[in-house]
């Protein structure tokens, strides 16, 4: 596996931010954990929402198995640009559909909308830099959006409570 300069790729700042998130996550999880036995997780209540929630929870579980693949994998290489892309459209998708997801705050929109914008400012910027070959910061970018985008928000999405949550643990 190639490395960059000892690293691997942006394989570290990933652990890093998820070893952040399941601290701080500890706190909200274990309580509501109590007393919980293992069961499958209730696929009918995904089934009783609408398109842009199923297409949301569809783009955002690809985003998070591309990018460990990418994370973990060669940089710069062929098979890299193919994923790379396929995760971008993902990652927008991702994105511009949690625009229709008003859970939190029926009828206006959340904290969470605010990283949705981000993400479809900082993204075609990311690759912007990948093609001017300033791969540094195509990598800061890319594990950024990859660990706020996918895994804090994933996380904040596995909240006690949250339509997630009841999927999951029920």
């Amino acid at each position: 596996m190639q490395t960059n300069g000892g690293r691997l790729g942006g394989v570290r700042p990933a652990l890093a931010g998820a070893a952040v998130v399941a601290a701080l996550a500890g706190g909200a999880y274990g309580p509501a954990l109590a007393g919980w036995a293992a069961k499958g997780p209730d696929w009918s209540l995904i089934a009783e929402e609408g398109f842009a929630l199923k297409l949301h929870l569809a783009a955002a579980l690809g985003t998070l198995l591309i990018g460990v693949l990418l994370l973990a994998g060669v940089k710069g290489r062929g098979w890299h640009k193919r994923l790379g892309w396929s995760w971008v459209a993902l990652m927008a998708a991702t994105a511009v559909s949690s625009f229709w997801l008003q859970h939190l705050r029926p009828g206006s929109f959340s904290w969470i909308h605010g990283l949705s914008g981000w993400t479809l400012v900082v993204l075609p910027t990311a690759v912007y830099a990948a093609r001017r070959r300033k791969v540094k910061l195509h990598r800061r970018m890319m594990s950024g959006l990859f660990v706020g985008g996918s895994m804090v928000a994933g996380g904040f999405a596995l909240m006690p409570g949250r339509l997630l949550w009841r999927v999951v643990v029920g």
